[in-house]
């Protein structure tokens, strides 16, 4: 088994290539600084040697600022004949969250399967039917609002995600602002996913914030939802038995502050 205090380096694929421009050199350089604190998770490399998808889980994202989400997805694109590489990443707050990142830049969904299997797992199927729409997002259904994440860093607390989106399906209408909330157990063995259904974006935020109240359920999803990619399920390298990748820190008072949403970054040109 890997040990996910030394991670395997991030495999990148770009000697004998230069960036395309002295600004992107700079920008790559800014992303991969701290790449030894990236745990890859997942990654793709097309066949001709002009694509790269990696999904990493990022250890040192607990020590930036509050709320800040632990995954990274990068997308590098090389022009084998000039031999220069250009990226984009984005920062997200959920696994599926990410491989949907890396599946509309044309990564395919199987190979955004985690290959790393020892972190907590779905607690239930709901769980799991849940995951696999944000993982698929059929029709561009979602649109992501805000999110946060709460990770202490100690085994006295789970790990908490929350992720605001707006539904345009029809069927959600009523309710178009739905929240899914990720909550961790304390020991990272499972986790559960619950959609909340809200009617305005400040109605979800009001909810995260005070949260006297049960959350207010969307419908459960029907069981036909395709999974496309059902190995992806197994999640980050946190795990209470097997090595975990965030060392506990002493940090435990659930952080309400709400930072936007960061977009995807490209190297500027």
């Amino acid at each position: 088994m890997t040990d996910t205090h030394e991670p395997q380096a991030p495999d990148y694929r770009i000697d004998g290539f230069e960036a395309a421009t002295e600004r992107i050199e700079e920008d790559f350089f800014s992303v991969t600084l701290a790449d030894d604190m990236l745990v890859p998770l997942a990654e793709h490399h097309s066949d001709d040697g002009r694509d790269t998808y990696l999904l990493f889980y990022d250890q040192a994202a607990i020590w930036d600022v509050p709320g800040t989400a632990e995954y990274v997805a990068l997308h590098l694109t090389r022009d084998v004949e000039q031999r220069t590489f250009d990226f984009e990443y984005e920062r997200a707050a959920t696994v599926p969250l990410a491989q949907n990142w890396l599946i509309r830049r044309g990564c395919p969904p199987e190979a955004t399967a985690l290959s790393r299997n020892h972190g907590p797992r779905p607690a239930d199927a709901l769980t799991s039917r849940l995951e696999d729409l944000l993982r698929t997002n059929p029709d561009g259904r979602y649109e992501v609002i805000d999110h946060h994440t709460d990770s202490p860093g100690s085994f006295d607390f789970g790990t908490q995600v929350r992720t605001l989106v707006h539904d345009s399906h029809p069927d959600s209408a009523h309710a178009p602002y739905r929240l899914f909330l990720e909550e961790t157990a304390r020991d990272f063995r499972s986790y559960t996913v619950r959609e909340g259904a809200f009617t305005s974006a400040e109605a979800a935020d009001d909810w995260a914030m005070d949260r006297s109240t049960p959350l207010p359920l969307a419908p459960a999803p029907e069981a036909t939802v395709v999974h496309r990619a059902q190995a992806a399920r197994t999640r980050s390298p946190l795990a209470g038995t097997a090595g975990i990748a965030v060392p506990p820190v002493p940090v435990a008072t659930p952080r309400p502050v709400s930072p936007s949403v960061p977009r995807s970054h490209r190297g500027a040109r």
